[in-house]
């Protein structure tokens, strides 16, 4: 299956609600999206098209760590979407892969992700409490992880990852 991965053009914004939807079977994460593009708070919205259609979707954007007298600036990952019937073929896979591959490009010190502890460490994660560091919200240790670009930037960082608030808003 020949598939494409690029940034979101306007023109992809209702097909981006429609993965986000049907692979969650929920309107949060989609409604999260919307929020954080309205909100101009989108660091990089991929898409994945095959045959000229969006089959799936990751979004990064900003957080930072509460870091004392500082705050230390990276993204975060999420939502990632796929349509169920195109799910298990590699397709998050390549979306992720691409993130990563742009913000190490750019510079950024690191990348967290609330996720499955089982299926992140494949593209680098690790618990961030490794780090000393930890997510705003109460969530299980192995789920929330760090993958660091920039060990020097993060070598005496510690603290708190805020999240943007549209994240809170969509509950």
């Amino acid at each position: 299956m020949p598939l494409t991965i690029r940034e979101e053009l306007l023109s992809d914004i209702v097909a981006i609600r429609a993965v986000n939807d049907s692979a969650f079977g929920q309107p949060q994460e989609g409604r999260l999206v919307d929020l954080l593009r309205d909100n101009d708070a989108i660091s990089l919205s991929l898409v994945a098209v095959s045959d000229d259609r969006v089959i799936g979707h990751v979004l990064y954007s900003p957080v930072s760590i509460d870091a004392g007298d500082r705050a230390i600036v990276g993204v975060g990952l999420g939502p990632v979407s796929v349509q169920p019937e195109f799910q298990r073929i590699g397709v998050g896979r390549r979306l992720i892969e691409a993130g990563i591959a742009e913000f190490e490009r750019q510079g950024v010190p690191y990348m967290v992700v609330l996720g499955h502890p089982q299926y992140y460490p494949r593209f680098g994660f690790e618990p961030a409490s490794r780090w000393s560091i930890r997510c705003e919200w109460e969530v299980p240790d192995p789920a929330f992880m760090i993958r660091v670009f920039d060990p020097q930037r993060l070598a005496t960082v510690t603290g708190v990852v805020r999240y943007r608030p549209e994240f809170a808003a969509v509950g």
